[in-house]
């Protein structure tokens, strides 16, 4: 019995592209207007009930626990809404991962 491959990208990598496309500066012409404190290759991410801004490298979307939190907010918020991508998770937690990933 033979099983076939699917040429389907699963799901994670799917949404992971839709957020590097929709939130980072990665391949973006000079004609996109695109906030200027966010360099080539990272995007802006929000965190927490205050929404505290963080900029960070694109590398850290193949990271596991960053891709956990991001398919909590998938869950819980969605990636097709005006509010930039909203991570649901105190702020301490997102610096203790940011320290791990560094």
């Amino acid at each position: 019995m033979a099983i076939r491959k699917s040429n389907r990208l699963p799901l994670q990598t799917t949404a992971l592209k839709q957020i590097v496309k929709r939130c980072s500066s990665f391949g973006k012409t000079s004609s996109t207007t695109l906030p200027e404190d966010v360099p080539k290759g990272h995007f802006a991410i929000y965190i927490g009930e205050n929404r505290s801004r963080y900029i960070i490298p694109i590398s850290w979307l193949g990271h596991p626990e960053f891709q956990s939190l991001l398919q909590r907010a998938e869950e819980e918020f969605g990636f097709n809404h005006d509010m930039g991508l909203t991570l649901p998770c105190d702020e301490h937690v997102f610096l203790s991962l940011t320290a791990t990933i560094r």
